[in-house]
């Protein structure tokens, strides 16, 4: 019985995993299909047929050019800088001094921020409103900017993991050399979260890449437009022609995909390292 249990177990295994990476890749590969094919082609073959030809970049243009996506991809590289700076820098610091220093309002303030993260977000938005509008960010990149930078408990939380595992005799060395506490974060402690700082930027880029509500909602002059609402805008003059917005669709995707690959190792050890404690 036990001979027999282990093939079936691996069998069951490996068809777990076969049939989530189709349903993973299945709606990619029909979006990519599609974005080469011509519109009689899209309308004559299946989702999953293959392009008769590889090389039809007819949407790509028509997506890139009409679709006004340089602006888009501006716009989002903008936000995207000046907000994952701002955010590495304040996160870095909350954790530094909530880790290496004992103070009364400690808990206090660990306890604030988590209970921050457990309102709905969507019961802020009116209030949130109201201070961007009067704050006379409203219809400009400052309003996206400003709410970006908002760290949040989980990016607090693997810095203090990160730091944790980095030795108070640094700071202590330091210290004896004269070193002030701005000193000892710049050049001991910011430099050692290398790959906590890594890891973060890819979940908060990402999140911020893919966010459509606070662009859509804050910025709603077409110069302003980001990726997501340039995409959201083909629905207009291009919203029967699937196959250039599924051209539209694997612009944005290619982007996301390439940063994947090029840290993903960064990503498994920072999320490994920071779980460990």
């Amino acid at each position: 019985m036990a001979n027999l249990k282990a093939p079936t177990a691996r069998t069951f295994k490996y068809l777990t995993l076969i049939i989530g990476a189709f349903c993973a890749l299945a709606p990619l590969v029909v979006v990519l299909f599609a974005s080469f094919k011509s519109s009689q082609e899209y309308m004559g073959t299946g989702p999953l047929t293959p392009p008769q030809d590889w090389f039809n970049f007819d949407n790509y243009r028509t997506a890139f050019v009409k679709g006004n996506m340089l602006t888009g991809f501006k716009n989002t590289a903008i936000i995207m800088a000046v907000s994952l700076i701002g955010n590495i820098l304040i996160g870095t610091m909350i954790a530094y001094v909530l880790q290496r220093f004992t103070f009364k309002a400690r808990g206090m303030i660990m306890v604030a921020f988590l209970f921050a993260a457990l309102i709905p977000s969507v019961t802020t938005q009116v209030i949130l409103f109201k201070i961007v509008h009067a704050l006379g960010l409203f219809n400009s990149m400052g309003s996206a900017i400003i709410l970006y930078l908002g760290t949040d408990i989980i990016g607090i939380y693997i810095f203090i993991q990160f730091m944790e595992n980095i030795s108070t005799q640094l700071d202590e060395s330091a210290m004896l050399d004269g070193a002030s506490y701005f000193t000892i974060f710049a050049k001991i402690i910011f430099p050692l979260l290398a790959p906590a700082i890594v890891t973060l930027l890819i979940i908060r880029g990402i999140g911020i890449y893919n966010d459509f509500y606070i662009p859509f909602l804050y910025m709603p002059d077409p110069d302003l437009r980001t990726i997501s609402t340039s995409l959201f805008a083909f629905k207009g003059p291009f919203g029967s022609h699937w196959e250039t917005i599924c051209a539209a669709v694997m612009l944005i995707i290619i982007p996301t995909v390439i940063a994947f690959l090029a840290l993903q190792k960064y990503i498994y050890n920072g999320f490994t390292q920071g779980a460990v404690k």
